[in-house]
């Protein structure tokens, strides 16, 4: 294995990042003196999704040989050795150490895991009706998980198989970007979770998926999609052009695309959610978890902005251009299909249009006009305008320009001066949370400067955004402020990067750096990139999601950039 996959094995608890391969829907986890087995499916919780309740390897005196080290590619079982651990994992350095691998358990395939060591060990099952299996090791056994999620054990070439995964890891880690010394361990780390979250969709063919998750977040989100396309792009650009096809690939008659591309196909309105998602609605008291007519669903426009940033990388005319037409398709439909009080300035017709789904902007009545939304339509307007000067050189681009020009105008009118920040208008009715929204802007670049003076002030002023460990989702000095609930105050790597773009975009480069420093020191303190952090402790929030895509491939992004 390269020394990148060994720098990630530090971070493989299977606590916080199981053990998966890339393509599977296989995760182990740690339980108790062995491991757990569940497979990864879409809208359905781990408990769900139950294989074994417990794998055991058992010596021959029939006692526990516990989990002694973690890799990428295998699990290995035997005696601890203590010293030199990290977070009770043994070091890369005291590996070599240990005199006798006891057993390992590596995948042969896909849904097969293979099992392999010393032929006295033996192997104990516990299903999820309560049984028990014990296989004696012999020269090797497989465990094939069928799509019912009921397990077929029979015997296995082992060393094949270790060989195999071995050799699948060894591939991706070669693609992994070098960075600076004191980011290289956590972009090894953040490049193994782009890995490990590479799922096959069925009904996309042979198209690979990097999930947010595959715990949870089994599906492509447009968003999503965006983010870590732009941190894939440095290592594999043609996995990252992969993540903007699939995100593209199935516009709604009108130009709309789906807020997710699933197994099961896509979630473009309302109609499409699931019921937990409307029940979870339906709790938080949400007069839209039924609403009488359809409402689409779909993510904020950012389209051309990371279609532009993979094409920095490798470039590719032909697939750029039929990219760009449906993404002047999207850019065309927020102005036709979302400006819903026909005002000029479209608005999120759904929280979950947004990407901030529980930010205080949303507790008035809906649709939601919302300065980050035109912040992003006027910077899409000028990314096609530029990217059409390129592919398109004969193409017209004066409508994009000029409906840029006339979106920002309207974006003006949301500063209130008095409060010194721009407002949200839920129904027409100001929204007064202070919120990470009203810094998006600055991605316009050519706000006037007392406003950019202003913004400059708020993400430095520590009763608001100026915070140890980054920008708050809403300023700390704000009653709808908490550390710990999403998007109400918790800090995410992707509205940091966002800022810091628009900060080094409106004429402060240096305060864009400091930013970006912050927020990759911000994940290894946490240790990883998880979905979101507490803004006072630099700690995961409880209820955020370990091993989070984006927040792996946007800190990747920023490590490439500051080194």
């Amino acid at each position: 294995m390269t020394d990148a996959a060994a720098l990630a094995g530090r971070h493989l608890d299977l606590v916080s990042a199981p053990f998966t391969l890339p393509r599977s829907r296989v995760l182990v986890f740690r339980e108790g003196d062995g491991l757990r087995v569940h497979t990864s499916e879409y809208e359905r919780r781990l408990s769900e999704c139950r294989v074994l309740d417990g794998l055991t390897v058992l010596d021959a005196a029939g006692h526990a040989l516990p989990v002694a080290d973690v890799l990428p590619g295998r699990v290995t079982f035997g005696p601890s050795t203590s010293s030199g651990t990290q977070g009770g994992w043994e070091s890369v350095s005291s590996r070599s150490a240990r005199s006798t691998t006891e057993a390992t358990l590596t995948f042969a395939d896909p849904t097969t895991l293979s099992i392999g060591g010393s032929p006295d060990v033996t192997v104990r099952l516990e299903l999820p009706d309560g049984s028990m299996q014990q296989h004696p090791l012999g020269d090797g056994i497989r465990i094939r998980i069928d799509a019912d999620r009921s397990v077929t054990v029979g015997p296995g070439d082992h060393d094949a198989a270790l060989a195999a995964t071995d050799r699948i890891w060894s591939d991706w880690f070669a693609k992994c970007p070098v960075v600076r010394d004191d980011l290289q361990e956590m972009a090894a780390f953040c490049w193994w979770v782009l890995g490990a979250n590479i799922v096959e969709l069925p009904s996309l063919g042979d198209s690979r998926a990097i999930v947010p998750s595959k715990i949870g977040y089994v599906g492509l989100w447009q968003w999503d999609a965006y983010f870590i396309a732009v941190g894939v792009r440095h290592g594999d650009p043609g996995l990252a052009r992969e993540q903007l096809d699939i995100a593209f690939r199935f516009p709604q008659p009108d130009g709309q695309l789906p807020d997710v591309v699933h197994e099961l196909g896509v979630l473009a309105t309302s109609d499409d959610l699931p019921e937990s998602d409307r029940a979870t609605l339906r709790r938080a008291g949400s007069q839209i978890a039924d609403p009488s007519a359809p409402v689409p669903l779909t993510k904020p426009p950012l389209a051309a902005w990371a279609l532009r940033k993979v094409l920095e990388v490798e470039d590719a005319p032909d697939w750029a251009r039929e990219q760009l037409a449906r993404v002047i398709r999207s850019q065309d439909w927020w102005f036709a299909g979302s400006d819903l009080d026909h005002d000029g300035m479209p608005e999120y017709g759904h929280p979950y249009s947004s990407g901030l789904d529980d930010s205080p902007i949303f507790d008035g009545p809906l649709p939601t006009a919302a300065p980050d939304l035109g912040a992003y339509l006027v910077r899409q307007d000028r990314e096609i305008a530029d990217l059409l000067d390129r592919y398109e050189p004969d193409a017209d681009v004066s409508r994009f320009r000029e409906r840029a020009a006339r979106t920002q105008e309207l974006l003006w009118t949301m500063w209130d001066a008095e409060r010194g920040r721009f407002l949200a208008h839920g129904g027409g009715e100001p929204q007064f949370s202070d919120t990470i929204v009203g810094l998006m802007p600055l991605l316009t670049g050519t706000l006037p400067e007392p406003i950019v003076e202003a913004l400059r002030a708020a993400v430095d002023d520590p009763e608001r955004f100026g915070l140890e460990w980054g920008l708050p989702t809403v300023a700390a000095s704000d009653p709808d402020f908490s550390d710990e609930r999403m998007w109400r105050g918790p800090v995410w790597v992707n509205t940091n990067s966002l800022v810091a773009e628009g900060l080094e975009a409106s004429g402060y480069p240096e305060r864009a750096r400091e930013l970006r420093e912050q927020t990759v020191a911000l994940v290894i303190h946490g240790g990883g990139p998880h979905e979101y952090f507490n803004p006072r402790t630099g700690q995961k929030a409880c209820t955020a999601t370990t091993a989070f895509g984006w927040s792996a491939a946007l800190f990747i992004d920023l490590a490439v950039e500051l080194s």
